[in-house]
């Protein structure tokens, strides 16, 4: 299987596409995002990207992942600040953010409790298994 690597200076996001919530936040940024700064793969669609770089299939349905263009990868509040700053109008957010890591701290243990609750309401039950 081929390693997935961003294109350079692009990152990589996996979203789950199966997910309402999931789908209308990310076509916000998708439509955003004219010049396409940014790889959206949906998990639920494919999830064969996500093995490239060991992330789990839960674990990235149960956090947004997404791969800087440094390879790194970055999970939760620390993720959308990623994607944050590769977009118009959220671009001096991300860039405000990414040099207040106390803030993304406050604000990704804050997203830890809603996708906490996204993953019970939606997934737990095994009914978001991704399609194949």
């Amino acid at each position: 299987m081929p390693e997935t690597l961003p294109a350079p200076g692009r990152p990589i996001v996996f979203f789950d596409g199966g997910c309402p919530l999931c789908r209308r936040e990310i076509g916000h940024y998708q439509r955003l995002d004219t010049a396409a700064a940014v790889d959206w793969r949906d998990i639920h669609a494919d999830a064969e990207p996500l093995a490239a770089r060991g992330i789990e299939w839960e674990q990235a349905m149960q956090r947004m992942h997404a791969i800087a263009p440094d390879g790194q990868v970055r999970s939760g509040a620390w993720a959308f600040v990623l994607v944050w700053r590769h977009l118009p109008y959220y671009r001096w957010m991300g860039a405000v953010l990414h040099r207040l890591p106390p803030v993304v701290w406050m604000m990704d243990a804050v997203y830890r409790l809603f996708a906490r609750y996204r993953w019970r309401s939606r997934c737990a039950d095994g009914l978001c298994r991704p399609d194949r």
